[in-house]
């Protein structure tokens, strides 16, 4: 009987923290690059934002909302890209738990090249947070700009998923 309720006990922790990340990832610019073009005839949508950057906590219960509604469908990801320091790597991880944060999170931990990889993802970026990319096949189909609103990222996944 006490067997039962422990293996009780870890599955209701194991249901408590699924969907959430316990780690993050860092990556440089080029693989975060490899990484948008495998994920082939999916549509990826690529938040990039920062726990320092208001708009970007603003937004992100809506990005978690339509998530959660387009998880199960294999022609769609989300991938928010943390452009907060490699030394605040623990931070992102709590607020991720905070937040109940169910997309894959990855840390960009290339902010001294940021001149260079910033024009690579699109030209009129001027380095401000959140932008919002949306790719399919490694292309780029759509550049937000800004926040963006419950019914903007709908509309936009709506466009180009089947």
């Amino acid at each position: 009987m006490k067997n039962l309720i422990y293996i009780a006990f870890l599955f209701l922790c194991f249901i408590g923290l699924k969907g959430q990340q316990s780690a993050v990832p860092s990556v440089k610019y080029e693989e975060l690059e490899k990484r948008i073009q495998q994920e082939g005839d999916k549509l990826l949508v690529v938040n990039f934002w920062s726990t320092t950057c208001a708009p970007c906590v603003k937004e992100l219960p809506h990005f978690m909302e339509v998530n959660n509604h387009y998880k199960e469908n294999p022609k769609y990801k989300m991938l928010l890209v943390s452009l907060d320091r490699l030394v605040d790597k623990e931070r992102v991880i709590k607020f991720i738990k905070n937040k109940n944060l169910t997309a894959e999170v990855i840390l960009l931990d290339d902010i001294k090249r940021m001149n260079t990889w910033i024009p690579k993802f699109e030209k009129n970026w001027d380095g401000n947070i959140p932008v919002t990319i949306f790719y399919k096949n490694g292309e780029k189909m759509h550049f937000n700009d800004g926040e963006m609103s419950k019914e903007e990222l709908e509309n936009t996944i709506s466009k180009y998923l089947p």
